[in-house]
């Protein structure tokens, strides 16, 4: 068995480097580092959760596949990254203020979860655990 301790980080590529700071800045996250993002190397963004994200850059291609959980064609690779949270309804209240559209949504046994994508229209699953509204045969509503 691998110890693993916890997840370090979650690499994304992105197209615009300013508008995926501001993004994720919306979202809580500062940034901590660009050790050379016009080098293909990361911003270096954390959550005071800890969670920390490296915006890899440049993306050199306009428009190609991406892995995407809620499209019919299912692709091998990335398709998400899932960040509980405590509150569903104050995430919404803030992607409402921020206009940051809701793309999905669904509850299993004690977890309601929606999802949202950034600016190069990667998903963020964000998850409540414990809910008391939660339905248990909500699954089938998963992207």
């Amino acid at each position: 068995m691998l110890n693993i301790r916890k997840v370090d980080h979650v690499g994304l590529r992105v197209r615009d480097k300013d508008r995926s700071i501001a993004f994720y800045r919306g979202l809580g996250f500062e940034v901590m580092a660009d050790v050379g993002f016009d080098q293909g190397h990361p911003v270096i963004m954390r959550h005071a959760s800890g969670v920390v994200l490296n915006l890899l850059g440049p993306a050199n291609t306009e428009d190609g596949v991406n892995v995407l959980m809620d499209v019919g064609e299912k692709y091998p690779g990335y398709t998400h990254v899932a960040l509980e949270i405590e509150s569903i309804d104050d995430a919404k209240a803030l992607f409402a203020e921020k206009g940051i559209q809701i793309t999905g949504s669904f509850s299993f046994k004690g977890m309601n979860a929606i999802f949202i994508r950034d600016p190069d229209r990667n998903v963020i699953e964000l998850d409540q655990h414990d809910c008391k509204t939660a339905d248990p045969a909500g699954y089938e509503a998963h992207p």
